[in-house]
């Protein structure tokens, strides 16, 4: 897959933080450090006055993508395939939980993420999709 075919920010290369993916998802921070890690030496090389912002670092190292180092390429389809994971969980998630929070968080005030303080306090008893659902949206 070529960096072209990935609608990825180039802007998660400038996040801070470190780690990389395992079972769970990784988080923008995270990808952007394992981009950083494996892709700053391409970037300043072939991309040094690139834009960060409208994906300006992004079309260039597609420009150059034949240069790019093989682990560069990898990590990029690993962030992707994170990231792309982490947003549909998310959206997910509170189908996943719908019975856990109707069972357990009944009384619970919607809104500012009360019904999610709630079944991650209940994370013992809510089931396995729903924590699966809340750790794969990045929530735990």
């Amino acid at each position: 897959m070529k960096f072209a075919t990935i609608g990825l920010a180039a802007a998660i290369l400038a996040s801070a933080g470190i780690g990389a993916a395992t079972a769970q998802t990784m988080s923008y921070a995270q990808a952007g450090a394992l981009l950083a890690q494996s892709c700053g030496k391409d970037i300043e090389k072939y991309c040094p006055k690139a834009n960060l912002g409208g994906g300006g670092v992004k079309d260039c190292m597609v420009q150059f993508e034949t240069k790019i180092s093989p682990q560069c390429i990898a990590d990029y389809k690993t962030v992707v395939a994170s990231i792309a994971k982490r947003e549909a969980a998310q959206e997910a998630a509170p189908k996943a939980c719908r019975n856990a929070a109707a069972n357990y968080c009944q009384g619970t005030e919607p809104g500012q993420a009360h019904y999610l303080d709630c079944l991650l306090a209940a994370s013992k008893v809510v089931g396995a999709a729903c924590n699966q659902a809340l750790t794969d949206a990045g929530w735990r």
